[in-house]
């Protein structure tokens, strides 16, 4: 939409649609009316005195006012709101009026009954995100770690010059490289999934003061417990005051930061691989890469991803960092910091599809892989002190440092010429040679 402000509901609005079922304003109102319903509809099961007389069969018809929301109960409830000043408020009037229309309106008033506003948001939010992890994100990382491993299959008898610090190192495996990432966002991701969403549920204060009030004969702790696991599907926090503390969707918050810092790790060395010719992109018919160069084809996606994964970790970070703060019993900072929740997880999904898109434009160039391990005999150099440092020989290290360092001439006849003026058996020399640039990787390859 050209006219949107945020690049999530404009420019990006068909990689991050589907997030709108979660997270949009109507998605929140949907998961407030759904909390209210299924509180209501417990308090029937227990039942109190007063809903007793509720006709079981049409409970079904309260689930109906959820389950077939439409846009326009949403603009309805909007409406509502410009009156009260108060959103859950006029979630609740909504939903009484629809008992009304059921000609349920004798049990109206049972509609939420001994809650804050709070108890609602803190489950709705945190149902939500739930469904928006399962949905959506949780797929979305699978798909890039099966992909990944995919490539490292592929990939893995592929020897690779590795760099660090910049400067050609003991080779390694195209593949393994690859699985390293792979390996790390699934462990990550195994740490995620194993974070148990809470959501508070006590009343005003947390303490049940109402309930406790009208009906001191009902645990109501046992009740709200089995509430959130049993229906909503969310942990209880036992002990809270007005607001959910927020340290478990902090924890989430974090896990997603880890997650989106190796994917924009990997986007960097991808691109850096690219830099250096190891891999090309395939040709897009029409495409332009710049519009002053028409040779160029440039790593866009990779980048796209890296700076969306910025944004995006910009976002939880301020979340995890704010959210578990607040003053005394409650104050109103984190009903406007939760309204943003969807942009990182919008900015993430992004990233990621952006990620899949670029990897499916790389064309490997093994003969380019091929051509720097040729050039580069000195990283020979660290085997060749350690078979020495085996047979005994001294001062091996030095030996090799005063051959190596520094010097550019390096390659498989300096290097042989070297291992024949050495004074060592010859079934040395022979074990020294047969190690090239190509077959010194260690188990890279396994």
């Amino acid at each position: 939409m050209l006219t949107a402000i945020s690049p999530i509901d404009g420019r990006y609005s068909a990689q991050s649609s589907a997030l709108s079922s979660y997270f949009s304003e109507f998605a929140l109102i949907q998961y407030r009316v759904l909390v209210e319903i299924e509180y209501f509809i417990a308090l029937i099961e227990i039942p109190l005195p007063q809903l007793a007389a509720f006709d079981s069969n049409k409970i079904e018809l309260l689930r109906d006012i959820y389950n077939n929301f439409t846009l326009e109960d949403a603009e309805k409830i909007k409406t509502i709101e410009k009156v009260t000043n108060h959103d859950v408020k006029a979630v609740e009037y909504f939903i009484k009026e629809k008992l009304e229309q059921l000609k349920l309106d004798e049990f109206k008033e049972f509609i939420h009954f001994g809650l804050t506003s709070q108890d609602i948001n803190n489950t709705a939010i945190p149902i939500s995100i739930k469904d928006a992890l399962v949905g959506a994100l949780y797929p979305a990382i699978e798909s890039v770690v099966s992909i990944l491993y995919g490539l490292a299959e592929e990939w893995k008898e592929i020897p690779m010059l590795a760099r660090t610090h910049g400067q050609p190192a003991s080779p390694t495996g195209l593949g393994k490289e690859i699985r390293v990432f792979a390996d790390r966002l699934e462990t990550q991701l195994i740490s995620l999934k194993s974070i148990p969403i809470h959501g508070k549920f006590g009343g005003a204060t947390g303490n049940f003061n109402a309930h406790i009030a009208a009906y001191p004969e009902i645990d109501w702790v046992v009740f709200a417990n089995n509430f959130l696991s049993n229906t909503l599907g969310i942990i209880r926090t036992q002990t809270t005051t007005q607001i959910e503390h927020y340290d478990q969707l902090a924890a989430v918050f974090h896990a997603l930061i880890r997650i989106n810092t190796i994917l924009l790790d990997f986007c960097r060395d991808i691109w850096t691989y690219v830099s250096m010719d190891y891999f090309r992109q395939k040709i897009v018919r029409g495409e332009i890469g710049s519009s002053a160069m028409p040779h160029k084809v440039n790593p866009i996606d990779f980048e796209n991803a890296e700076g969306n994964l910025g944004i995006a970790n910009a976002f939880l970070s301020h979340l995890a960092e704010k959210l578990p703060v607040s003053r005394l019993q409650r104050d109103l900072t984190d009903s406007t910091v939760l309204r943003n929740v969807g942009m990182p997880f919008s900015y993430g999904m992004i990233a990621i599809k952006s990620i899949i898109k670029g990897i499916n434009k790389l064309e490997l160039n093994e003969n380019k892989i091929q051509s720097d391990l040729d050039q580069n005999w000195i990283i020979l150099a660290e085997g060749i002190q350690s078979i020495l440092r085996r047979e005994g020989f001294e001062q091996p290290f030095e030996l090799l440092k005063n051959l190596t360092r520094g010097n550019s001439t390096i390659n498989q006849e300096v290097i042989h010429s070297f291992i024949d003026q050495l004074e060592i058996n010859e079934a040395i020399k022979i074990e020294l040679k047969k190690l090239k640039p190509t077959n010194y990787t260690g188990n890279a390859m396994d």
